[in-house]
């Protein structure tokens, strides 16, 4: 068979609205056949072709469409090997639960997000995704790469990366990545996952909140048409979102002080987790900030209470979709930071991830006040169809590897 009866003239959506009678080809699946007839699927819809094939073939089909069916032939393009459709196969997987639709949504939040940033002034860029430190979060392991000599490790978040490119003199920078981390895995967890991640200079926390929910009201707005967003119950992500802090969160939703539960910080994270975030952001979205200075990982601390760091998280429905800052700038400060936290990981016998010393030397040059965002784009898709696994917005989830 040549290559252009090969391709295909029209998708169906399109055959469908072509006047009659119309000569076609069309490339597809069949997907249901009789004795005289089959039914043929592509991505775009389903038609009915005269004529014998077999289910499950890729076949292209040519002749004249009449309004209802295409009065012609199926070509065989490629037979299954095995029964059609395989119990648990790809075809089950991406036509029979409706995961086909979901990548066209995610594609169109993909497109909304560099809408919005396009629109503000951001520039795109790519770092790279194997580091020669991942981040030395306690809670946060990463995937070596073996056989790379020095050591090199899959970005838990190209952070580190990205503000380099803000010291370099790109004032506002987004990306949307690959990020690993080990031993994630849940409704809400991909141990391979996207991250949508921006920085803006002369910013701190609160002119990135005010990015954070002028994004997603413009997500849904672009990909729904309403600002409503789905965790369970309808969610309004109507700009502004309420702030609360961490100690105003706990009083209210746990009767407890902060400061008398720190630094015991397994009995805050205990804490927050069962009592205070299934709280967060029920009716409407709640960035939770003034987090205790402890926990301010590459933020700065607050300059009006230094007991606390100028970070937030935003929760909706009682998840978190981000985590940002008003960032640290100070090399000096964050050596130490990163020193006291590669300290933490021996104690607690975990991977000593070496210290980025390129990223301290672009400290060191000089980078300017600034604020970021870490955001789960997978889970603002999530919140975006109202779906309650994260397996249900990818193409493959880590499950079926």
């Amino acid at each position: 068979m040549s290559s252009s009866a090969l391709t295909p003239r029209y998708p169906i959506e399109v055959v469908r609205r072509l006047r009659p009678p119309a000569p076609v080809r069309l490339g597809g699946r069949v997907i249901e056949a009789t004795d005289d007839a089959a039914r043929v699927r592509d991505i775009t819809g389903d038609v009915w072709v005269t004529g014998r094939a077999v289910l499950g073939a890729w076949v292209i089909a040519e002749g004249t469409w009449n309004g209802e069916r295409v009065e012609g032939t199926c070509r065989l393009a490629n037979p299954p090997r095995v029964e059609f459709p395989k119990p648990e196969g790809d075809w089950q997987s991406f036509q029979g639960d409706g995961r086909v639709h979901r990548l066209r949504v995610r594609a169109r939040v993909h497109r909304a997000v560099r809408d919005f940033f396009d629109q503000r002034a951001f520039l795109e860029v790519e770092t790279p995704a194997m580091v020669p430190s991942p981040g030395l979060d306690l809670h946060l392991d990463a995937y070596p790469v073996a056989g790379e000599n020095p050591a090199r490790w899959l970005i838990t978040s190209p952070e580190y990366q990205m503000k380099r490119v803000l010291a370099g003199g790109v004032p506002r920078i987004y990306q949307v990545c690959r990020c690993f981390r080990r031993g994630e895995l849940g409704a809400w967890h991909q141990p391979e996952f996207t991250m949508l991640e921006w920085y803006r200079a002369f910013a701190g926390s609160s002119e990135v909140m005010r990015d954070t929910e002028q994004l997603v009201a413009h997500v849904a707005e672009a990909v729904g048409g309403s600002p409503f967003l789905t965790v369970g119950t309808p969610i309004d992500a109507t700009p502004p979102w309420e702030r609360l802090t961490v100690a105003e969160a706990f009083q209210r939703y746990a009767g407890q002080d902060v400061d008398a539960i720190l630094p015991d910080e397994e009995r805050f994270f205990r804490i927050l987790v069962e009592q205070v975030e299934p709280q967060l952001g029920r009716l409407r979205p709640v960035f939770l900030t003034g987090w205790p200075a402890s926990m301010a990982s590459l933020a700065r601390l607050d300059p009006k209470n230094p007991a606390v760091a100028d970070r937030f998280e935003a929760y909706i429905g009682g998840v978190e979709l981000c985590n940002g800052f008003g960032e640290l700038i100070d090399p000096v400060e964050q050596r130490a930071r990163l020193r006291a936290d590669q300290a933490r990981r021996e104690a607690e016998g975990k991977t000593v991830y070496p210290i980025d010393e390129r990223f301290l030397g672009a400290l060191e040059e000089g980078l300017p006040p600034c604020g970021g965002n870490a955001l789960g784009f997978d889970r603002l898709l999530m919140f975006v169809l109202g779906v309650s696994s994260i397996d249900e917005v990818v193409a493959i989830p880590a499950q079926r590897l």
